[in-house]
């Protein structure tokens, strides 16, 4: 169970995540390209990457540095292109590659629901990168792209720090699978990637919805609510934003054949079927999240029916004693009991026994 002080950075780490922005288009003609997000990195940079079976070469270059890599046909390239806020340095950019207008103004677009498209040149697909290193952490999300035209992968990240490292490991042994096949292998290896950090999100997500359940049902507070409201929000846009990860997997088998060799199409279909599984996963902890929600508020109901009983059973307790002091009290001239010698102590010891034998006829009913 966590300790306050975790909980407190747990709310204030969420209440940090991304709001809402006002559109920055409106009112601007169609394939307007305008960056909808927030700046996350003073550069944009660029990351080369070509190789071969034999050969690999990993460099961060200049814009004009990049076309006597293009004409290297027989190697793959992987453009990784990291810093979306230079909209002027991604316009040329689509003028070298002859990238249509609509798909820079999607990348630009941050707030783009995940999509795949198939151009008579490229395909272009655009999904959500989460990251979630630890239960008490934030979900951090990031949009990235993806544009292959024969033998050249562009990606486009908003901020330096993704979960492709794996992949370039691999390209660093040239006894790998990957170093002997060709640009679809690589887009498949770095979808695969951005799905596979999915299950570690799912995990550490999980273990917080365990945590908060403990909470929920041992210290059900004002902060428990609070981190209950934070975690169901957190899976409304989680879902939001992976949900649509199904049609993106599924449209290459649909849409793209034809530029998928079909020795990658069977790892893509395994994708799709890992994209299923995340996409369940999200669905249970979404109804974990509001079941966590009603127990917090069961919790918090039993707790006050505890007080209440005990309450009620001391006002119980206390009835019969108001009675008899109320009795006594009516300083009546002619009340014999008033000239007893010992009269106090009798009343003082039928109160006390009163109070004792109510006490055993609850414990005896089971009501404490």
């Amino acid at each position: 169970m966590p300790q306050k002080p975790a909980l407190k950075q747990f709310q204030k780490l969420f209440k940090t995540k991304r709001k809402k922005r006002a559109t920055h288009k409106v009112g601007l003609p169609p394939a307007a390209l305008v960056f909808t997000g927030d700046q996350k990195q003073e550069q944009v940079f660029i990351n080369l990457i070509t190789y071969d079976e034999v050969e690999f070469l990993e460099e961060r270059i200049e814009l004009h540095q990049l076309e006597p890599h293009l004409k290297a046909q027989k190697k793959v390239v992987w453009v990784d292109v990291v810093g979306l806020h230079d909209v002027t340095l991604l316009e040329e950019l689509g003028k070298l590659f002859g990238i249509h207008k609509l798909t820079l103004e999607d990348i630009l677009s941050v707030e783009q629901r995940p999509k795949m498209e198939v151009f008579e040149d490229y395909i272009f697909a655009t999904l959500k990168m989460i990251q979630c290193n630890a239960p008490e952490a934030p979900i951090l999300e990031e949009q990235v792209s993806f544009l292959m035209e024969q033998n050249i992968l562009i990606t486009f990240q908003e901020k330096e720090g993704d979960v492709f490292q794996f992949v370039r490991d691999r390209l660093l042994d040239p006894k790998r699978a990957i170093r002997q096949r060709r640009t679809d292998y690589l887009l498949y290896a770095l979808l695969d990637a951005v799905i596979d950090n999915y299950f570690t999100v799912m995990e550490n997500i999980g273990e917080r919805i365990e945590n908060l359940e403990q909470q929920a049902m041992l210290e059900p507070g004002n902060e428990t609510l609070n981190a209950l409201y934070l975690q169901r929000k957190e899976m409304m846009d989680l879902r939001r934003s992976v949900y649509p990860l199904r049609e993106v997997i599924g449209s290459f088998d649909k849409y793209a054949e034809h530029k998928i060799s079909p020795e990658v199409r069977p790892f893509i279909r395994d994708l799709y079927e890992n994209t299923i599984q995340v996409i369940e996963t999200i669905e249970v902890f979404r109804d974990m999240s509001s079941g966590v929600l009603d127990l917090y508020m069961n919790s918090l109901s039993n707790r006050m029916n505890n007080v209440m009983k005990v309450l009620t059973i001391i006002s119980t307790i206390f009835i019969p004693l108001s009675f008899v002091a109320g009795v006594y009290g009516m300083n009546f001239e002619y009340m014999p009991e008033l000239t007893w010698h010992y009269g106090y102590f009798y009343v003082l010891a039928g109160m006390g026994i009163a109070t004792v034998g109510m006490l055993g006829f609850f414990r005896w009913k089971k009501w404490i």
